[in-house]
Formats: C-alpha cells, structure tokens, sequence
C-alpha cells in the first residue's frame, strides 16, 4: 500500500465535492449553504444580509403562482445617441439580455397577491445595474396608467444602483418627470402606490418614482440615497453618521415608512392592501 497519495487521487476525490453548492456571504464572510440559503429567501441566516433577488424570483416570492401577465414584453431599448466608450451602448445591452433573459431591466405587469389583483413591477440590477432608460421609464408610466384603468393598487420594487441610463442622454433624464407624472394619476385617482426598496435604490431612480410612494417599504440595510457616502464624503469633506443612508437610517429620519425583512414582505403588503380598502 502506497504511503502517499497521488496527485490524480487527490483531484478525484477532490471532484465528488460539486462546485457551487455553497456561497460566500459578502457582509459577515460566512460560507452559506446554498440550499439553505435559496430556503431562506436569498437571507443569510447569520447575519441578515438581504442578497439581491432577479426580476422574476421577486415576481416568485411576492405574486401567487401563474398569475402575473407581463405587459409592454417586446419593447427594447434603442441607441438615440449611438454612444460608444470603452464598449457601445448596444453591446451593452445584448451582453444584459443574454445574461438575464430580460429584453430591459424592468418588467411590469398585472398579477394577484394573496388572491388579490395588484399592477406590480420590479427592476432588475443584472441589467445595467437597473438603470432608467426609455423602455423602463415607458414601462413604469404604464403600469402607473394600467393601476387606474383597474383600479388596483400599483407595487414597484426597485432595486437601481445605476439611476438614469446615461448611454441615451437626455431621453434618460426626461423618464424621471415621466414616470412622476404618471404616479400623478394614482394620486389624483386615490389609488395607492406602494414603493418597496431594495439594495440599492439610489440616483434618478430614488429621486423619481420610487421615492413617491403613498407607503415607502425597505428591505434591511439596504443603501438608499441619491449619491453614494464615499462620493460625499469626498465633496463636504465630513465625516459621514454611521449607517448613513441605510434602511435604517432612512427610517429614523422619516424618509422610508418601514423596515421589512424578506419573509415577511408578502403579509405586510396584504396588510397593507387590506387596511387602504383595496
């Protein structure tokens, strides 16, 4: 019998082990297993860290199952400016399409939660980290305008690190009074719009519809901001609150309404459309 063993030994049983079973957790550094991981919604059972979810995993947790009917599902992106950097702006969309399966990073559509009918969206940060553009600001406008049509309440998680998609210029920007404008519509309709925020929500995104809604609801620790804390560390030259700009902090100062953990996020928006009358 051989005192040591070869490195072709050593690589065999190195591959009965299959790769991915198990995910390294970003804020505590604990290897999770990611069965469990997928069991507990994407939260990381030591310290609450809320990994991000795609488009249709959210569509998963929070609408009853085969009920959502997407809207506006062929409209992409075109290229206004035929911007080109380090990588065109069409390139960047294919390579986006391809990895997500998403023709844009929002999807939108009607669907029921707890039996209930709701217009509902999510973006999607996989897909240029969610940026606003025309298609996404043309997709939130007419879920705004489809939640009156029904009168139903309209729900939107964000989850945008990207603000406004700089790549299509101006178009980008004009989405913000766009998709404002639309919310308009609800309010003047008394129909309610609840805003749910992800991390992160940050730039054009925050400043525009998702920080218009009637009940503002945020996922733990989140980052919600308009510009990140290095970038304004760097120009007020201060020292920043610790936690500034975290779902928890947003909530101590009034700019969020609640702090909801993932599990319970379904109930509480039941609730909440229960307790407006809807």
């Amino acid at each position: 019998m051989p005192l040591f063993k070869s490195s072709k030994d050593k690589e065999s049983k190195k591959k009965i082990i299959p790769d991915g079973l198990w995910v390294k957790c970003p804020s505590c550094n604990k290897t999770v297993f990611k069965k469990t991981l997928v069991e507990n919604f994407k939260v990381c059972p030591y310290c609450v860290y809320h990994f991000p979810l795609t488009a249709p995993e959210r569509i998963e947790l929070l609408i009853d199952k085969d009920t959502f009917k997407e809207y506006l599902s062929s409209i992409v992106s075109a290229d206004p400016l035929e911007f080109q950097g380090p990588k065109a702006y069409k390139d960047k969309i294919e390579e986006s399409k391809k990895e997500t399966s998403l023709k844009d990073a929002a999807l939108v559509g009607e669907g029921k939660l707890s039996a209930k009918t709701v217009v509902f969206g999510v973006t999607d940060q996989r897909f240029i980290m969610g940026s606003m553009g025309s298609v996404l600001g043309e997709k939130i406008t007419y879920a705004a305008e489809k939640a009156v049509e029904l009168k139903r309440p309209l729900i939107i998680v964000s989850g945008s690190g990207g603000g406004a998609r700089m790549y299509e210029g101006l178009l980008s920007l004009m989405q913000m009074a766009k998709t404002s404008g639309g919310l308009a519509k609800l309010h003047k309709h008394r129909i309610p719009f609840i805003s749910v925020l992800t991390h992160p929500t940050m730039a054009g995104v925050l400043a525009s519809f998702a920080g218009l809604g009637d009940v503002i609801i945020a996922e733990p620790r989140a980052l919600i901001g308009f510009t990140g804390p290095r970038v304004i560390e760097q120009t007020t030259k201060q020292k920043l609150p610790e936690g500034f700009q975290t779902s928890e902090f947003n909530l101590e100062h009034g700019s969020v309404d609640m702090v909801v953990e993932r599990k319970n996020l379904k109930k509480k928006l039941e609730d909440i459309i229960d307790y407006l009358g809807f």
